[in-house]
């Protein structure tokens, strides 16, 4: 199974106002292991950058002015993805960003669903942490994934935590994904398992001599009690 870690870096927060995307990485893992391939490009957007933007980034306007257009780069950049499957963290503003892009670049892109299944990491952490921050910099805490070297939001060191989170997240599971053609469609059928836990036979302890005399006893003053046999004493015998 082929996954891409994406992750991305923009003008600011709302695509609806018309803010770009500046950077795009990406980091791939095959069969749950890191294979060192990445793309990663920085975009001139076009426009400035806000503010709280370029504090988060520390990316500036001028920095980008040399840079490639999303439509120079896109064909590039799908090629990598392919139709492997997408691990985002706050999956909606990453996709919502790049679905604006596509079709900036022309409708026969299509859009991000087109072409790939997505996987939000941040939806899976508030189901497994309800009630806890579940920020990219709070799961790193919590999971162990050492994240000293962000000072700043950057793409590509982004997507290499989000990688470790997302593994640590998933530790110990077993992902299967089986394909059944039906016509001219193909559904994906996922199916998580959890790890076969052997516990140890729990020890047989027998009763001593002593201890079944003392029983034997007890069943008769029980019977003797009862006028007759005891229920305890029909069970023994029954058994």
């Amino acid at each position: 199974m082929r996954q891409i870690v994406l992750d991305t870096e923009t003008t600011g927060l709302e695509v609806r106002q018309g803010h770009r995307l500046i950077e795009i990485a990406c980091v791939e893992m095959v069969e749950r292991r890191l294979t060192g391939r990445h793309y990663q490009t920085y975009l001139n957007p076009e426009r400035a950058i806000d503010e709280g933007a370029r504090a988060v980034t520390g990316i500036e306007d001028e920095f980008l002015l040399d840079k490639p257009r999303f439509h120079e780069v896109v064909d590039e950049f799908l090629a990598f993805i392919g139709d492997a499957e997408l691990i985002i963290h706050n999956a909606a503003f990453d996709v919502g960003f790049l679905n604006a892009e596509l079709a900036r670049a022309g409708a026969h892109y299509g859009s991000i669903a087109d072409r790939c299944n997505v996987l939000d990491t941040l939806l899976m952490a508030r189901e497994r942490y309800p009630g806890q921050r579940n920020s990219l910099d709070a799961l790193c805490k919590r999971l162990g994934v050492d994240n000293s070297a962000r000072d700043l939001h950057g793409g590509l060191i982004d997507a290499q935590l989000l990688a470790d989170v997302y593994l640590a997240m998933t530790s110990g599971q077993v992902v299967l994904d089986l394909g059944f053609e039906g016509g001219t469609e193909t559904t994906g059928v996922r199916a998580v398992i959890a790890p076969l836990v052997l516990a140890r036979r729990p020890r047989v302890l027998r009763a001593s001599e002593e201890e079944v005399n003392a029983h034997l006893k007890r069943l008769d003053a029980l019977d003797k009690s009862a006028g007759g046999q005891s229920v305890w004493r029909k069970q023994e015998m029954e058994a």
